[in-house]
């Protein structure tokens, strides 16, 4: 056989040569010269969706985060509530209830108990901790001290169920203490050295001396006597005061 191009051609490579002359016309057959073409409205209609779906995923994605962290806040807000109330082996149902969310979720957050009891004490400790430079700005060195010293037996007080769990030989609660002291020092140690500053008080008192002396305060009143703990911690800061020739 001839080819196209005056040779002779073996029949087996002249069928070769012939089916890649001859157009496809195979019903739904495609040339192999197209195979691999995507056409351009196809790849940017596929890129478009593609990037659409990732934003529409971290869009998503964040806004589990969001309902997460409300679930975690209000849980957290529940459980003071309700211990406060009942005290820390409330029901978790109770909990969950007034949080406004359901059991799994309470689970999915705090598996164990431990795990409820370390979140709120620590959230109260940060809460606590966070108020020192907050009265530091709006208030002179002395009064700012004398109001973060009843904040911290607001602390005390209101946590006397939780704060056992600073006391407790439990090693789920073993880093609390470290946890306490790690936020609360610094805290106290900053509004004692403005104050030393400006002479409202004597120097030489540290913040662990202070925070012991309240705790102690407030564990020689009855609970709902809060106004007789608040009146012997006044005198405690009264007590820390610089005096005109002293």
């Amino acid at each position: 056989m001839i080819s196209p191009f005056g040779n002779r051609i073996e029949r087996s490579s002249a069928a070769l040569l012939v089916k890649d002359l001859i157009p496809c016309t195979k019903r739904n057959a495609i040339p192999h010269y197209k195979r691999n073409f995507v056409p351009f409205d196809s790849y940017f209609f596929m890129h478009t969706t593609s990037q659409e779906e990732d934003v529409a995923g971290t869009t998503s994605a964040r806004g589990k985060r969001a309902d997460a962290q409300r679930n975690l806040d209000r849980l957290l807000e529940a459980a003071m509530d309700v211990f406060a109330k009942s005290g820390v082996d409330a029901p978790v149902r109770e909990i969950a209830e007034r949080a406004g969310v359901g059991v799994g979720t309470f689970y999915r957050h705090f598996p164990q108990r431990a795990d409820l009891i370390i979140a709120v004490m620590k959230s109260q400790i940060d809460a606590c901790a966070d108020a020192a430079p907050l009265l530091a700005a709006e208030h002179d060195a002395g009064e700012a001290l004398a109001r973060w010293m009843q904040r911290y037996v607001d602390f005390i007080v209101t946590k006397r169920g939780l704060s056992g769990a600073l006391q407790s030989d439990s090693a789920a609660y073993a880093a609390l203490p470290d946890y306490f002291y790690s936020r609360l020092r610094p805290a106290l140690s900053g509004l004692l050295q403005a104050a030393v500053a400006q002479d409202v008080i004597r120097p030489g008192y540290e913040a662990d001396e202070l925070l012991r002396a309240v705790a102690t305060l407030c564990k020689a009143n009855p609970d709902e006597d809060t106004a007789a703990t608040r009146k012997m911690v006044g005198l405690l800061v009264d007590g820390l005061r610089c005096r005109p020739g002293a």
